[in-house]
């Protein structure tokens, strides 16, 4: 087109501002265009004020807006709730849709449905996935994992459960409370239970049973925490401060029980005294001094023991019969004589404790006496 046409056809329309869109490029009854040999229009053809893509001219103005329906607010909140900016260690809302043979089909509102396998559907176990979900039920989900090729999540129930699990069995240690778990297997070291959904070990030398440890597997047993790490996913327990627990708020210092041993050490003896083990140490047994507690001890004898110490905290009873001998050095010479007069030794024994607390002295030099 020469200057002359181009001055020619802005002459016909004084009024309008000299720009020109695609439906007035496709008009030929208003516009008639030289004919090209590529029928394509040149640079120097197009009008110098068509408005850029990133002219704020070009964008809808707030009375757009306001003339839709919309404000500015509005609009900013509609847009929200289709952010589909999800990241893995989310919990969102998502609604059951298919229960499948391997998992389930969730829509959280992205744009391609989410998958939760199998194996993440509970901490526990489950038999389907029936047992914890139903169709169109509304829940939380944790997102596992970024999107794969086809644009779809992974979700899981399990990790929730997990991160509370761990929440819950912290404030229960905080608490120093005494639980009650079943024993679902054993093992060379000790017993296995599960607590809040999570797995606990109870140590061996922590049961304290007159059962053998295999014989423990279906038994629910009271148990104490001793340890509980979420970052090395331990998770230990003790079942003997349970019961030491338990026998201590029946229990008090200077009071006479009947206990059994169960077991001999060089350093002392293990005393069953009523489904707990007390410690008699090989320097509590008499006032003369003695090799090894063999030689005064044999397992299953039955015995009366003095409590001269209650440790709540470290599940430990400690035990004494040199405090009941009439004359030191009964317990190796004449043990039927000490176990008659305990009852009497015993209450002397409380009388001096209680004098020499009364005097300002230290009641655990009096128990060495």
């Amino acid at each position: 087109m020469s200057e002359n046409q181009a001055s020619k056809i802005q002459e016909k329309n004084p009024e309008k501002e000299t720009s020109i869109n695609e439906e007035s490029i496709s008009n030929s009854e208003n516009i008639e265009l030289e004919d090209t040999s590529n029928n394509e229009l040149k640079n120097h053809d197009i009008p110098k004020d068509i408005p850029a893509a990133d002219n704020s001219s070009s964008r809808s103005s707030k009375s757009d807006l306001e003339s839709a329906g919309f404000t500015l607010d509005e609009f900013a909140s509609l847009l929200s709730k289709y952010d589909y900016n999800f990241k893995p260690g989310d919990i969102v809302n998502g609604t059951v849709f298919a229960l499948e043979s391997k998992g389930a089909m969730i829509d959280i509102g992205a744009k391609t449905a989410a998958f939760m396998p199998m194996q993440e559907v509970s901490i526990n176990r489950v038999e389907g996935l029936s047992d914890v979900l139903q169709p169109s039920e509304i829940r939380e989900f944790f997102i596992m994992t970024e999107e794969n090729e086809d644009g779809q999540l992974s979700l899981s129930i399990r990790r929730i459960e997990y991160q509370r699990a761990w929440e819950r069995v912290r404030q229960l240690q905080k608490e120093d409370a005494t639980i009650y778990s079943e024993v679902f297997a054993t093992n060379r070291g000790g017993a296995l239970v599960r607590v809040e959904g999570l797995r606990g070990f109870i140590p061996g030398s922590h049961i304290s049973t007159r059962k053998a440890k295999e014989e423990l597997v279906a038994d629910f047993l009271p148990l104490k925490f001793l340890e509980v790490d979420e970052e090395r996913n331990r998770l230990v327990l003790s079942h003997r401060r349970a019961l030491v627990e338990r026998k201590m708020n029946r229990l008090e210092v200077g009071e006479v029980v009947v206990g059994a041993v169960r077991g001999i050490k060089p350093y002392g003896a293990f005393i069953d005294i009523g489904g707990v083990s007390g410690l008699l140490h090989i320097s509590e047994i008499s006032h003369e001094h003695i090799e090894t507690p063999h030689s005064v001890l044999n397992v299953n004898d039955q015995m009366k023991v003095m409590i001269i110490d209650l440790d709540a905290e470290r599940g430990r009873i400690s035990l004494s019969t040199k405090a009941l001998e009439p004359e030191p050095g009964d317990m190796l010479t004449d043990p039927q004589k000490v176990f008659d007069k305990a009852e009497e030794m015993a209450a002397r024994y409380k009388q001096m404790l209680l004098e020499q607390a009364e005097e300002g002295e230290d009641p655990i030099a009096v128990m060495n006496i």
